[in-house]
């Protein structure tokens, strides 16, 4: 690639409204707390965020992950049946009382992980997913260490209470935002507020109460024990940006909600997303020696960034590319870069590429278009 010509070009940013007005940092009434943007996992909001707590029935997030992992990836269907084990239905807790020998769908099953807490489902699915639970908690703690969760360790896909059964509040929000960003299906349970059971013979009922009286909550899972208190992995989306609110070892029911709804507030009210651009169609770029003459450069992906409302006006761009590139040229090769800068500091760097490869011209065509530039002079 020959050297960069530097060149700003106008980029249009299109922010994306967030609804409210707070000030200063959210009511937080519990051990430990963090608040995360799904999209650019950018933390806004944190309290004990590492400290090792006891997670509760949050630690379904996890087993959601996997579950939804292995149905994304084509190995578990949602219509597939699950037969139950005696050690399944011998799970307390919450639970939706399966029976040893009953057969259930991974759909209803979903359900009744997401909105019942059903430990005896959990346990159902981690036994059809890996053979056994502890086999699949060996799965759980090796996704965690694959995501960065240096504070977790699982001893069960429930939640319920065991000594080392330990997570935090940022490993919380690294899960969840993984099942959310990668695996968005997943809201088609989280955000049941009511729902039913063996064709309607056993009622569920969600504990997010977020779910029913929170505009814009899509989920995602609630645990209390006498250990670990009253826990959440809150989520909610407003104009196309998704938040993440973690509370562990709050006081009550009530204010893990209370604590959740601030938490959601604030994040809403004080960040938004921009989206950079350009404002008009990037100009193509020379191709030297090319079977053709020039390349289309184009963004290698979204631009979307989140920032405090109040930095909004000082939001800066500028676009760097190529003036000319020998072939050949794959595709989505850097021709170039887009720069963001918040208050002078760098944002985001986004890459511009080519849209297309151009192969080299042979000896052959080299002398060919030699040929056609001398007769087009005559």
């Amino acid at each position: 690639m020959k050297k960069y010509l530097a060149a700003l070009l106008a980029v249009s940013l299109c922010v994306m409204p967030v609804q409210g007005a707070v000030t200063g940092s959210p009511d937080v009434d519990a051990k430990a707390a963090l608040l995360m943007e799904k999209e650019t996992g950018e933390i806004l909001f944190e309290y004990n965020a590492h400290d090792k707590l006891e997670p509760a029935s949050v630690t379904k997030v996890m087993t959601l992950l996997l579950v939804m992992e292995a149905i994304d990836g084509g190995l578990l269907s949602k219509e597939d049946t699950v037969q139950v084990s005696t050690r399944a239905a011998s799970m307390g807790g919450s639970q939706v009382y399966l029976k040893e020998g009953e057969v259930m769908s991974v759909h209803d099953l979903l359900k009744a992980v997401t909105v019942a807490s059903g430990n005896d489902a959990s346990v159902a699915l981690a036994e059809h997913l890996a053979g056994s639970e502890s086999a699949f908690v060996e799965r759980m703690n090796q996704r965690a260490h694959e995501l960065g969760m240096a504070d977790t360790t699982f001893l069960n896909c429930t939640g319920l209470p065991a000594p080392g059964h330990l997570t935090s509040a940022h490993d919380i929000a690294l899960m969840s935002r993984e099942l959310i960003l990668n695996h968005p299906s997943i809201r088609e349970y989280t955000t049941i507020w009511m729902d039913s059971l063996r064709e309607g013979a056993f009622q569920l009922a969600n504990t997010n109460k977020l779910i029913r009286f929170y505009e814009g909550a899509t989920g995602l899972k609630t645990g209390s024990t006498d250990a670990a208190g009253f826990c959440i992995s809150a989520t909610a989306e407003r104009d196309g940006m998704e938040l993440i609110a973690v509370i562990l070892k709050s006081t009550t029911g009530d204010t893990r909600t209370a604590t959740a709804k601030s938490m959601l507030d604030f994040g809403f009210a004080n960040y938004t997303v921009l989206e950079a651009k350009p404002s008009q169609a990037l100009p193509p770029v020379e191709v030297l020696l090319g079977e053709q003459e020039y390349v289309q450069p184009v963004l290698s992906q979204g631009g979307r960034i989140l920032v405090e409302k109040a930095q909004v006006n000082s939001v800066e761009t500028s676009i760097s590319l190529c003036s000319n590139v020998e072939a050949p040229v794959e595709e989505g090769q850097k021709l170039g870069e887009l720069t963001v800068t918040v208050e002078g500091q760098v944002k985001e760097t986004i890459d511009i590429v080519s849209a297309q490869e151009v192969g080299r011209l042979t000896t052959f065509g080299i002398f060919r278009d030699l040929l056609q530039e001398f007769f087009m002079a005559k």
